[in-house]
């Protein structure tokens, strides 16, 4: 048997001496590169255009946290299933987590709560058909 050796050479051209074979292609135009998975996905992922953020009021989402349902609409943080809860206490529902914030509404006692998040002395979440989203004093909220 005998051995077969390939020789490189390091000798390059910067000029074609030999025409490229043809294609095939009927349009005759250059073959373009095909993109790379980075390419594709960047393309599909970027966000251009107007935004349609849904209406805050009716919609549980802040910067830090928002309702799971709305995770494909909205950027947060954080998402997270609300816990169903029931006003123990008549209490206010409030635009901030704050007593001198915008009144949105009163919530009876034994009305239901969606709660997202209780901290600092407030319930975030929403109430109602409307799912009017503020706060309320934590210590209106079942557990």
């Amino acid at each position: 048997m005998g051995r077969n050796f390939l020789k490189t050479s390091g000798a390059t051209s910067a000029i074609a001496t030999v025409p490229a074979p043809p294609t095939g292609r009927s349009s005759g135009k250059p073959n373009q590169p095909t993109p790379t998975t980075a390419e594709i996905l960047d393309s599909l992922l970027t966000l251009a255009g107007p935004s349609d953020p849904p209406d805050p009021a009716f919609n549980a989402y802040r910067k830090d946290l928002a309702d799971i349902a709305l995770s494909g609409r909205v950027i947060a943080s954080h998402y997270a299933e609300p816990l169903r809860r029931t006003i123990a206490l008549s209490a206010p529902l409030r635009a901030r987590p704050s007593d001198d914030a915008e009144l949105l509404r009163e919530l009876i006692a034994g009305e239901p709560f969606e709660m997202l998040d209780n901290s600092v002395g407030w319930a975030w979440g929403y109430a109602g058909s409307d799912r009017r989203v503020g706060y309320v004093p934590s210590e209106a909220v079942s557990v």
